[in-house]
């Protein structure tokens, strides 16, 4: 197994005795940002989950078509990302901004390496803006506080939550977070989800155990959901077409991959 380089900004909050997810993703999708422990864990559920690779570039893949058809088709030009994860190619803002460079992008995480790599790298074009909040996501009031500073509450918001509200165990808190973001926001705007599940018809039996050796060997805990707890977090939106599908076919086109055990939806706020 080689190596990664070591990430910046070593800060009293970071741990690199124990694999954390932000690393983790990033060395299933083949970046560098990553130690040692996370790789261990990354082979080990690998082999537990052998489609966890495939998971991480779909929900990517999803990241991209939604950018796209929020930007291209809506006209959005505002984004709250949160949850955003290490930078890797074609961010949010580089995607909407390659659009609409007036594009306005709040990215959110509290992990200290993505905070280190988004000051550095997740920079805007000068038409537009691109800033960054040290933010948990158990907290939304402050993170909705903090963005107003750079977002226009007045013109619709896309929120984006990927892979996020599934470290949020409790799922009534978790459906309460989703209803109090969209709240903030006006009509007009759209909540961006992805979510992994244990439903059979997606193949999501088989990654229980391994969320299982996860939340023993790993940080933070997560938890998969059926498709209609996930349903549950979109309540009060309308869904765009295909509604809540396996990520990896969300308006794929006719080359469409195999499904895969994460939902991925975009909806509108009336």
């Amino acid at each position: 197994m080689t190596e990664g380089h070591t990430p910046a900004d070593r800060s009293a909050k970071l741990n690199t005795g124990v694999a954390h997810n932000a690393r983790v993703w990033n060395y299933w999708i083949g970046g560098k940002d990553n130690y040692a422990v996370d790789q261990q864990v990354g082979e080990q559920v690998a082999g537990m989950f052998p489609i966890i690779r495939d998971i991480a570039r779909a929900d990517r893949e999803f990241l991209g078509r939604a950018v796209r058809y929020l930007a291209e088709e809506r006209g959005m030009r505002q984004f709250l990302d949160i949850g955003t994860g290490l930078p890797t190619a074609d961010n949010t803002h580089e995607i909407a901004q390659r659009i609409t460079p007036d594009a306005r992008i709040v990215y959110v995480d509290n992990d200290p390496i993505v905070l280190a790599h988004a000051r550095a790298l997740l920079t805007g074009t000068h038409a537009g803006v691109t800033d960054y909040i040290d933010a948990d996501v158990h907290d939304p009031e402050a993170i909705l506080e903090r963005a107003k500073g750079t977002l226009d509450f007045t013109e619709p918001v896309a929120v984006m939550m990927l892979g996020i509200l599934n470290f949020v165990l409790d799922f009534d808190k978790a459906r309460d977070i989703a209803r109090r973001v969209m709240a903030a926001v006006p009509s007009g705007s759209c909540l961006v989800l992805t979510h992994p599940t244990y439903d059979d018809k997606v193949g999501g039996a088989g990654q229980i155990p391994a969320m299982e050796f996860w939340n023993k060997n790993a940080t933070p805990p997560i938890t998969a959901r059926s498709g209609a707890d996930i349903t549950a977090f979109f309540e009060g939106l309308e869904f765009v077409e295909p509604g809540l599908v396996s990520c990896s076919v969300w308006r794929a086109g006719a080359d469409s991959p195999a499904a895969v055990p994460q939902y991925g939806g975009v909806a509108v706020k009336p």
